[in-house]
This record gives C-alpha cells, sequence and structure tokens, in this order.
C-alpha cells in the first residue's frame, strides 16, 4: 500500500459510522481489514528505496532551535544507540510511513519510547501511570505508536545486555498486553474507558510473577513517598531559586538552567505579559481565579530530555505570597514529527495541539496546563514544573522488572489509544491469536538493528567533525 493509499484509507477507516453499529459488528469490520493490510504485513523491517539519511533528518530538526544548545542535544544522544533513539523521532516517523498501515487512527503519542511513560500527580493528588511526554501527538495509525514502544524496550534490553531469547520475550509480551487490554476496552462502556486510570499505588500485573509485583509495589511506594517530599515548596523552592536583595530569583546553572537576553526571549522587559495574559485566557475559568493569586516574579531556560534539547524551555516562577511558590514550565511546541506523514495539525497554535492530545489521552491532566505565544513566534505548553513526576531508570532494571514495566507502559498505551480510537476495531483487527503480536515483535527486533546502522552513522559524523557535541560532566 503506497502513501496516498495508506492516507485514504486512514481517513475512511476513522469516519464515524453513520449509523449505530454494535462492538461485534465493528470488530467484524476491524478482521475485513485484514484482507487489504495482513497483520503478518506489520512484521519485518526493509530499507526503503531513497531513504533518507539519519543526519540529514536530525539535522533538519534543529532548524528554529536554539544553535548553543545542539551540541548538548547531540552529546546526549551519542550517550547509547538506546539514548539515540530517545532523539531520533523524526527519523522513525519518516521509516513508520513507509510502513504498511492498518488505517486505523487514534490520537497517537508520536514518541512512544519507554522513557516517555511514568507516574505523575493528578489533580486529586493521586499518583497514576501514564504517557508523560506527548510533544508529539497527532492523529495517526495506532501501531506506529505500538512499534516505537515495542522497538524501544528491544533496544532497552539490548542496552542492558540481556540474552536475545529474553529481549524478544519482553517486547511479545508487551504487544500481547497491548492487545489484550484493547479487547477489554472493546468490552467496556465509553465512559468507563474514559474514567479508568491505572493507580501507581494500587497497580496489578495480572501476568506478572508475584514476587517481582510485590517487590515493585514497595519500590513504587517508597519513591512516592520520596516525590511527595521533594514536590513540597519546603523542598523545592530552596533549591532552584536565591534570595538576591530581597527578590527571589532562579539560580543559573549554565549551561543547563540560564536567564535569555532580550534577543533569545523577546517580552523579558514587560515581564513576558502578552504571554502570560494569553496563557491565562487558555485556562478554564475556574483555574484562572488559582492561577490570579498568583505574580509573575522571575523566568529562567532550562535544558531538558534528549530530543527536546535546542527547544525553548522555561521555568517561571510566581509567588502567591513569600513562602507560596509556584513553578510553571513553558515549553516550545513545534509541528509534530509525524505531520509530515499524517497530516497537519487542525490546531492553530501547536501548543494547543499538545494539551489537546495530553486531555484525550492522559487519564488525568495538571491542572495549570495551558497553552500560549511568544513574540518571537513560537508556540508554547505551559504545565507545573514538577508534580511528583516519577520516571524508570533503564539501568536499574533486570529482566524480570524490564517486564513488568513493558506491560505497564502497553496497558497505558492501549487505554491511551482506547479513548480516541475504535477499540473494537483495532481488537478485531489484531485478532485473539499470536500472528500480530509475532509481527510487531519481528518488526521490534529488526527496527533495532536499522536503529544500531543509524547510531554508527552518527557517531562516524561525529569522529568526522560533521556533528559538533557537548559531554555534560
Amino acid at each position: 500500500m503506497d502513501r496516498a493509499d495508506s492516507r485514504k484509507v486512514a481517513h475512511d477507516a476513522s469516519a464515524k459510522p453513520p449509523i449505530y453499529s454494535t462492538p461485534e459488528e465493528r470488530a467484524a469490520q476491524g478482521r475485513v481489514i485484514r484482507d487489504s493490510v495482513s497483520r503478518s504485513s506489520q512484521g519485518g523491517w526493509s530499507l526503503p528505496t531513497g531513504r533518507r539519511s539519519p543526519i540529514e533528518l536530525l539535522n533538519e530538526s534543529n532548524e528554529g532551535r536554539l544553535q548553543s544548545l545542539i551540541p548538548i542535544r547531540f552529546g546526549r544522544m551519542s550517550a547509547s544507540p538506546f539514548a539515540f533513539y530517545r532523539g531520533a523521532a523524526a527519523v522513525m516517523a519518516a521509516d513508520l510511513a513507509t510502513t504498511p498501515t492498518s488505517g486505523l487512527r487514534v490520537q497517537a503519542c508520536g514518541d512512544a519510547h519507554l522513557m516517555n511513560f511514568g507516574g505523575f500527580a493528578t489533580p486529586e493528588r493521586n499518583v497514576i501511570f501514564d504517557i508523560n511526554d506527548l510533544d508529539e501527538t497527532l492523529p495517526a495509525p495506532f501501531e506506529w505508536d505500538l512499534k516505537r514502544l515495542a522497538a524501544s524496550v528491544v533496544i532497552a534490553a539490548q542496552h542492558l545486555e540481556l540474552p536475545y531469547s529474553d529481549t524478544t520475550r519482553v517486547a511479545t509480551e508487551l504487544v500481547r498486553e497491548y492487545r489484550e487490554r484493547m479487547h477489554d476496552y472493546a468490552s467496556m462502556r465509553a465512559l468507563d474507558i474514559w474514567y479508568d486510570r491505572i493507580d501507581l499505588q494500587k497497580y496489578e500485573d495480572r501476568s506478572g510473577d508475584p514476587v517481582v509485583v510485590e517487590a515493585a509495589r514497595k519500590r513504587i511506594a517508597q519513591r512516592i513517598e520520596v516525590e511527595r517530599r521533594k514536590t513540597v515548596p519546603e523542598h523545592l523552592y530552596p533549591k532552584l531559586v536565591s534570595e538576591e536583595g530581597g527578590r527571589p530569583r532562579i539560580k543559573d546553572e549554565p549551561p543547563l538552567i540560564f536567564h535569555p537576553s532580550e534577543d533569545i526571549a523577546p517580552g523579558l522587559q514587560s515581564g513576558y505579559a502578552e504571554a502570560i495574559a494569553t496563557y491565562r485566557e487558555s485556562l478554564a475559568e475556574h483555574v484562572r481565579v488559582l492561577f490570579d493569586r498568583f505574580r509573575f516574579v522571575d523566568l529562567a531556560l532550562k535544558v531538558v530530555g534528549v530530543g527536546s534539547v535546542g527547544t525553548m524551555c522555561g521555568v517561571g516562577l510566581f509567588m502567591a505570597s513569600d513562602n507560596d511558590p509556584l513553578f510553571l514550565q513553558a515549553k516550545e511546541a513545534k509541528a509534530s514529527v509525524l505531520e509530515p506523514y499524517a497530516g497537519k495539525s487542525l490546531h492553530p497554535n501547536h501548543g494547543q495541539r499538545v494539551i489537546a492530545g495530553q486531555h484525550i489521552m492522559q487519564a488525568a491532566s495538571d491542572v495549570f496546563l495551558g497553552w500560549s505565544r511568544g513574540k518571537n513566534g513560537r508556540d508554547f505548553y505551559i504545565r507545573q514544573l514538577r508534580d511528583m513526576k516519577i520516571s524508570v531508570l533503564i539501568e536499574a532494571l533486570d529482566i524480570g522488572t524490564l517486564r513488568q514495566y513493558a506491560r505497564m507502559c502497553a496497558h497505558a498505551l492501549a487505554r491511551a489509544h482506547a479513548r480516541s480510537g475504535d477499540a473494537a476495531m483495532i481488537a478485531g483487527y489484531m485478532g485473539s491469536g499470536q500472528t500480530f503480536d509475532d509481527a510487531i515483535t519481528e518488526f521490534a527486533t529488526e527496527y533495532s538493528s536499522q536503529n544500531r546502522r543509524d547510531y554508527r552513522e552518527f557517531i562516524q559524523a561525529i569522529r568526522e567533525g560533521r556533528i559538533e557535541t557537548v559531554t555534560e560532566v
């Protein structure tokens, strides 16, 4: 199926049926899609004719970034094939667009790798597990997210030097978890899907080793308690802020945290009044009442992540009183890496695109989630800097914990896709056997080799001086 045909199928399959159809009827429609796009065709990876150089795509993705920070981005990507994969979403998006597509579209994450999942606090102060990075979100075929997630677990397992048999087993279990969870969602009421969430403190891994599950539950409880202490103002404020002449000011730690000049961040002289006013208007009315209690005090730029390095990311300090701070992160939102292949966003502001995707895909989102546009024309989305964010450390995983974590990610992805897509049609397409699981595992395993080849080409470009890097201490 060529790209034009796959887009047409995607459009047709995502259109709402003119009359009501039962889940069984929609599942049957999903099974019919196999006639044109078989499940086995989702397997394997072969180099497409005319594939663009990953170096060319990465350099293209640097357009509009702060040039002084690009060597930091590439330095972080050079650490390992897994680090490279995290920063190369644009490369894989171009590759996924050449593969067969089911046409079953969902609100896709766009960058669904293992490190873009984790725990965070809901407005009710519960801690849930979900997708926590949606910078690239856009409607797209469901299997693009699943393939990127499955490939990431293979690359992570290789990073941990796990045996090949364990690596393929973890990938297969991830896909099976996604498929089985989607079958569950296919039979659930619409509101039950929307209300469903993965409570970290109560999480049950139905296919895991009870000993591993119980040990993981204890570690999670300990980690949640640590993050609760870190999030309180008494911890966060002195870590990030110094008092200079009685005025609070975010501490500079160049090159990773620094105060921008007017040419980098227009609006500095006015205290970013216009951008803050636009952000305020993007908030729900009841949240504005809360936000209006705070006044803007200071803003500094902060280098975050791997793929995001070089984009504008600011940390804003707002105060309601002397001991009542609010830290907001304003993160630049550029066009999704999926846009050239899945279609342009319908939102006029890419920050709005990101938070719309978050509200659709996440079980709960930050109360301060909003968007704005700077005087320089850059789009931003805004959220609290830290709200009990819990991320996994890949190097600390063994085979047991990697298997459990991968299943948790698959569960979260299935839940997110079921909120926007047709769970019954997706479940019908995947089926109840292992055919689909084996196909995606085959793709993930073979694509991990492609990622390693791309990484070697990237390292060679660094050695030849074609790419400048900065290695952080």
